[in-house]
């Protein structure tokens, strides 16, 4: 008999209602997946890579606050580290053995910062995420920044994107930045994997994230991937499925990791 897909809501350290989904897995791994701004777990192309994932390992994925059926404003990836941080401890108290967080683009800077401030997690991957905040060098990071800092912006995400962005915009101070934190993470294991072709953030910013890391680390840049879940197809999502399997097996003596160029 097949396991039934479940939803929840949970409810962050800072009070935000959070839209869950649960897809039931064996009970030795769970892949909790953080999506990248503007999307949903309802969005189709991220529902997908969900699937995928729930091949290898039980999944759940929600909404950050702002996004779909979550409460809350979109901070940017700043309080969203509450948002992940939840759904880690509900794929715990659900029985869950190991837990892996696997964000996408915003979702993985959130993903660096929840592991490195909140932990808890045994392995970490941050798919097409930033290296630093404020990065304006493409078309596409101009066009975000213009969505989050501008009150005609937030409205247009609002009604067009369905993402409901704080009025402050980017939060301040600054949270603590993405490559930063990856130095924070150790000795969990982190994989880096980023595109040549990625029209937000150029492979500059996967290679600091890595920079930024201490060991265990591993860096995939491949060649011809672009952005998000949006270029993650099911190859990538095997992929890195197989990776967190094998990074949250406890082993005699772990080896560095080393850069992959695939």
């Amino acid at each position: 008999m097949k396991a039934v897909v479940t939803t929840a809501t949970l409810v962050t350290e800072d009070g935000v209602p959070i839209d869950a989904v649960h897809l039931p897995g064996p009970r030795d791994l769970a892949i909790v997946m953080a999506h990248g701004f503007t999307q949903s777990w309802q969005t189709p192309m991220v529902w997908e890579v969900a699937r995928r994932f729930n091949l290898k390992a039980g999944v759940v994925t929600f909404d950050f606050r702002g996004h779909g059926r979550s409460g809350g404003l979109s901070t940017l990836g700043d309080k969203e580290v509450y948002d992940l941080d939840v759904a880690v401890g509900y794929a715990r108290e659900i029985g869950y053995q190991r837990v892996a967080t696997v964000g996408f683009s915003m979702g993985a800077s959130v993903a660096l910062r929840q592991a490195a401030l909140l932990g808890g997690v045994d392995a970490v991957v941050s798919v097409s995420g930033p290296g630093r905040w404020f990065y304006r060098g493409t078309g596409p990071m101009r066009r975000v920044h213009f969505v989050a800092e501008k009150r005609l912006g937030r409205m247009f995400a609002r009604q067009f994107l369905h993402t409901r962005i704080a009025p402050h915009g980017w939060p301040v101070p600054d949270p603590l930045p993405p490559a930063e934190a990856a130095g924070r993470i150790s000795p969990t294991p982190l994989l880096v994997v980023h595109g040549d072709k990625d029209l937000y953030f150029p492979p500059e910013h996967g290679r600091q994230i890595y920079a930024g890391a201490r060991q265990p680390k591993e860096l995939w840049l491949i060649p011809g991937f672009g952005h998000a879940e949006r270029a993650t197809d099911d190859q990538l999502a095997d992929r890195i499925a197989a990776w967190v399997a094998e990074a949250v097996t406890p082993k005699d003596c772990d080896a560095p990791g080393q850069p992959v160029t695939s």
